[in-house]
C-alpha cells in the first residue's frame, strides 16, 4: 500500500541574521512555521530505491536523477538504518525551487519521514542527525511544526501555541540563489528576538512580529525588484495582518485571521496577478501525518 506525506512550505515568520562563523555560514534567530501547501512525496514497496517527479513544477528538477535531495534522502536513510528493501518514490512538485520556502528540504524530510513509515523504523536523534547532514533546513522541515531556528538551522526548539492563521504564498517567477543572498547581505548583525510564550491570539502575535524583522529582504531586493511589489500586494489584500518575505527570497506572505480569509484573499491575489505563483491556506500546528499508515 502506498504512502503519502505532505512536505509542506516552511515559512520564516521573522528572520535576523546574527552573525556569521569562520566557515562563512550565517548565524540566524528565526521563528518557523510551516503552511498546508507544498509538495507530496509518496513510496510504495520495491525491490530498488527509484523516483519518478511529476507535478505542475516538476520541470525545475528534469535532468537531476540521483542528484536530488529526495535521493540522497533515501540512499543516506537505508544506508543508516541498514535497509535492503528498496522505495518507489513518486514526489509531486507544486512548490517552485529556490523560492525561500524550504522546498527541496521539505521533499528531503518528506522522504525520511515516509521512507521510516514503509520500512518500520522511528524517526528519532538519529534521523535528526541525518537531517542535519542534508542541509541546514532540513532538521527544521523535519520536525514539521512551529519551531524556533537558531545557529545555521541545525538548532530548533518547539515554539507550541501558535496560532491556526490563515496565509497567502506568493512569487513573481523569479529564482533566487540562496548563498548569493547571504553574500550579498550588508549592514551590522541583528540580535536573537525570541518571545516567549507564543501568544494564541492572532492580533498579539501579529503585534510581536511587527518589529522584527526579515533581514536578507534588502539583499534580495537588489537581485529581484519585483519583491517589492509582490509585497505591496500582499499587504493590501483584504484582512492582510502583516506582510513580508520568508527566508532568502523571492516568495513573501501575508497572514489572515483564519484559513477563509486566506482562501478568499488567495483568490482576488491570482486573479490580480495571474503571472505569479501564489496559493493559499493555513499554518500547522502538528506535522502533516502519513496518510496510509494506520495509527
Amino acid at each position: 500500500m502506498p504512502l503519502t506525506v505532505l512536505a509542506p512550505a516552511k515559512i520564516n515568520l521573522y528572520l535576523h541574521v546574527t552573525g556569521r562563523r569562520d566557515d562563512g555560514y550565517h548565524l540566524l534567530d528565526s521563528l518557523v512555521a510551516f503552511a498546508d501547501i507544498g509538495d507530496r512525496v509518496t513510496a510504495s514497496p520495491a525491490a530498488r530505491l527509484s523516483l519518478a517527479v511529476e507535478g505542475p513544477e516538476a520541470a525545475a528538477l528534469a535532468g537531476l536523477g540521483d542528484d536530488n535531495l529526495v535521493m540522497r534522502a533515501a540512499y543516506r536513510f537505508a544506508a543508516l538504518t541498514g535497509e535492503s528493501r528498496g522505495a518507489a518514490l513518486r514526489l509531486e512538485k507544486r512548490l517552485p525551487t529556490a523560492a525561500g520556502i524550504g522546498g527541496g528540504s521539505a521533499d528531503a524530510a518528506a522522504t525520511l519521514r515516509v521512507l521510516a513509515a514503509l520500512w518500520g523504523h522511528a524517526v528519532d536523534d538519529t534521523t535528526m542527525a541525518l537531517a542535519a547532514e542534508l542541509g541546514a533546513d532540513v532538521p527544521a522541515c523535519l520536525a514539521g511544526r512551529p519551531v524556533w531556528v537558531g545557529g545555521i538551522g541545525e538548532r530548533i526548539e518547539a515554539a507550541p501555541g501558535l496560532p491556526e492563521l490563515g496565509i497567502v504564498l506568493a512569487n513573481p517567477r523569479i529564482a533566487l540563489s540562496t548563498p548569493a543572498v547571504f553574500r550579498a547581505r550588508t549592514g551590522p548583525f541583528g540580535g536573537p528576538a525570541r518571545f516567549d510564550p507564543v501568544p494564541r491570539d492572532p492580533g498579539t502575535l501579529v503585534e510581536l512580529l511587527a518589529p522584527r524583522r526579515s533581514d536578507l529582504t534588502e539583499a534580495a531586493l537588489a537581485s529581484v525588484p519585483e519583491i517589492g511589489a509582490v509585497l505591496d500586494r500582499l499587504a493590501a489584500l483584504p484582512g492582510a495582518l502583516i506582510a513580508r518575505m520568508s527566508g532568502s527570497g523571492a516568495t513573501c506572505f501575508a497572514l489572515f485571521g483564519d484559513r477563509a480569509g486566506a482562501v478568499a484573499a488567495g483568490a482576488v491575489l491570482s486573479a490580480a496577478a495571474a503571472g505569479w505563483w501564489s496559493a493559499a491556506g493555513a499554518l500547522l500546528c502538528e506535522p502533516p501525518p502519513v496518510e496510509g499508515v494506520s495509527y
